[in-house]
């Protein structure tokens, strides 16, 4: 058994610990905050752009685009989104997880043929642990969610797949959905899926909008689905990031009550072997005075 000393210690080693994880859960709560405004500010945005493209999309002339043109997949590109840090849960391993999955569906294509976009320093080192090759370094993007570096990024796939450099974009991330539930998606971002686009109409309303287009429908529609897949790469990337933020503060949470059930139960061994020692020494004393009797 261990002695008083030991147990002692040891319960002032985990309310140390406790103070660290309750101090992490407050700042991650404090990004969680900010990151979850930042998802609100964006998503009437980007709502109303799916909206008008939603209504672009209504009518019976069929509409050929190269964003839209399905082809043999020959080259893909996978973009995946994770955190830079760690104590956050298994949103790390999940992402990871679900990478060597689909790069393990594509790897017969070749490893020259399927080329990875790792946001985040988690699954850029995991990505060189295997020895693969990454397509760029992102890990700032991460931290600092910038809808001009997600537009750069977007543009060098966009030009890609138009130029058939790329037959598919993927993209995986979580979803956020609440403090306690994130979502991990894994969605096609290139070629752009107009069936999706046009179930999403608003079902509030069985009428769409009348444009009056200038110059043209097809102008505009070349000009507004690069658009819309900048706000849904930028949309993914706000998402990864209060995801993460959530799992960081739901684990700080866990670890918190944790450390404060260990000191429970470590005060409870303490009360019993200081009372057991007690005990001891009572006998002893007893057992000395019972002698010189």
């Amino acid at each position: 058994m261990a002695s008083l000393k030991e147990i002692k210690n040891r319960i002032g080693s985990v309310k140390s610990t406790k103070k660290i994880t309750s101090a992490m859960k407050m700042i991650a709560s404090s990004k969680l905050h900010k990151a979850q405004m930042a998802i609100n500010n964006f998503l009437p945005y980007q709502a109303k752009l799916d909206a008008i493209l939603t209504n672009l999309l209504s009518s019976d002339i069929s509409y050929d685009s190269p964003f839209t043109q399905k082809r043999e997949v020959k080259k893909v590109a996978i973009v995946v989104f994770a955190s830079n840090s760690s104590l956050c849960g298994g949103y790390n391993a999940n992402v990871i997880k679900e990478f060597n999955l689909t790069y393990g569906k594509y790897k017969t294509l070749g490893k020259e043929n399927v080329l990875v976009y790792p946001v985040g320093k988690k699954i850029f080192d995991a990505v060189k642990k295997e020895g693969i090759q990454s397509q760029g370094d992102y890990r700032e993007m991460a931290d600092k969610p910038s809808y001009q570096a997600v537009q750069d990024l977007a543009k060098g796939l966009i030009e890609k797949y138009v130029n058939k450099e790329l037959d598919e974009v993927i993209l995986i991330y979580h979803h956020f959905v609440s403090t306690g539930t994130q979502i991990l998606k894994r969605l096609p971002f290139l070629p752009f899926d107009l069936s999706h686009t046009q179930n999403e109409t608003d079902s509030k309303s069985n009428t769409l909008t009348d444009y009056i287009f200038e110059p043209s429908k097809e102008e505009i529609l070349e000009s507004l689905i690069p658009t819309v897949l900048y706000s849904r790469l930028y949309a993914a990337l706000l998402d990864a990031n209060a995801s993460e933020h959530a799992a960081r503060t739901m684990a700080m949470q866990i670890a918190s009550d944790n450390a404060d059930e260990l000191v429970q139960d470590l005060t409870i061994q303490y009360n019993k072997s200081r009372q057991q020692a007690v005990t001891n020494e009572l006998l002893d004393i007893i057992g000395g005075a019972s002698a010189l009797q």
